[in-house]
């Protein structure tokens, strides 16, 4: 590996001090496997002691990897994606990767050369995928042709591969749950994008709440939308402009929401009084917005790092890296409250 980067450490300084071969280092570094706990621990210690950084250019050669993750995106929430980054970027620092984002035109024709462009450009050692990119089946088929590793947050199904997913269509129907025992009857939901999975188990979750509480699906209160604010400021203006608008709207993610609570301000439409608004993912927009988001929390950070860390995971022992499922909590605050006893205020 060289001299560390910015410093006169060598590797063979840290041998020294932590009494192994430089060999013992390498592997240390490299994350490979059969390296005793005690080991490790103690190359860590005269690494950290010293101030050593592995060289990148160096380990690249060595290894013959290029240790480096490619973020691959296209989604309308810039305040999910970046907390995606964080977590992939936890993840990468501690296994002393780089990480690089690339954003994708989901809608271009020629997205899957792109990408695999880029790929042959930086040969990353693999992607990690975010929604609609993890159910592209074109571009999934050109990675799995090109044995190109890849993590997907979020896949449409269960067993896709490896990377991190939580049980969104549960979730929904428990937020719907809390819903109901508000004592609404008549509830909106605007979806997600049509091509992305989530959008799928959100609808599917909000009808088996509906199922649940004995509520008739009534499709002119489901309208599309973009997992965006302005789809929320359109799919509220819709709900609330009709004859009998409903007294609670669950929008497909925190965007959303957002733009739904802007549309009823608007009209003078108060929540939770008139109107109860929920969402989904728990971005820190929710703690901001005033009444403070009713909404799931979605670990996204945590879900960039696990799929991180699935990927390097992957690298090292292929056969022990898998699809994790992580948690969700239903965060209960001030944008939900009673039904309230006639419909929300229309203009």
């Amino acid at each position: 590996m060289g001299k560390s980067a910015g410093s006169g450490v060598r590797i063979d300084d840290v041998a020294r001090l932590a009494g192994v071969s430089m060999k013992t280092v390498s592997r240390v570094f490299n994350h490979e496997p059969n390296v005793r706990p005690e080991t490790r621990a103690k190359v860590e210690v005269a690494a950290k002691t010293l101030n050593f950084r592995p060289n990148p250019s160096a380990r690249s050669l060595a290894g013959n990897r290029s240790y480096l993750v490619s973020l691959v995106y296209d989604n309308p929430s810039s305040s999910y994606v970046m907390q995606v980054v964080s977590g992939v970027l936890d993840a990468c620092e501690a296994a002393h990767y780089s990480m690089m984002m690339r954003p994708v035109d989901f809608s271009s024709r020629d997205h899957v050369d792109v990408l695999t462009d880029s790929v042959a450009q930086y040969a990353p050692d693999g992607l990690i995928l975010t929604p609609p990119l993890t159910d592209d089946v074109a571009l999934l088929e050109k990675l799995k042709s090109l044995n190109v590793r890849y993590a997907s947050i979020s896949p449409r199904e269960k067993n896709a591969g490896i990377g991190a997913r939580l049980d969104e269509r549960r979730a929904v129907r428990e937020m719907m749950a809390h819903i109901v025992s508000l004592g609404h009857r008549r509830i909106g939901h605007i979806k997600g994008h049509r091509d992305h999975g989530a959008s799928e188990w959100r609808l599917n979750g909000y009808k088996d709440g509906l199922a649940a509480a004995g509520i008739e699906f009534d499709k002119d209160l489901v309208l599309s939308g973009e997992f965006s604010f302005e789809s929320g400021v359109a799919g509220a203006e819709t709900l609330l402009s009709l004859k009998h608008p409903p007294t609670a709207i669950f929008a497909a993610n925190d965007d959303t929401a957002a733009g739904v609570m802007h549309a009823a301000a608007e009209r003078g439409v108060r929540i939770p009084q008139d109107l109860s608004v929920v969402g989904f993912d728990d971005l820190p927009m929710a703690r901001q917005l005033w009444p403070s988001l009713t909404t799931v929390r979605q670990a996204s950070r945590e879900m960039g790092r696990i799929a991180a860390e699935q990927l390097l995971l992957s690298i090292r022992e292929p056969e022990v890296a898998g699809m994790v499922q992580v948690p969700y909590e239903l965060v209960l605050r001030a944008s939900t409250g009673p039904a309230p006893k006639r419909p929300a205020r229309s203009r």
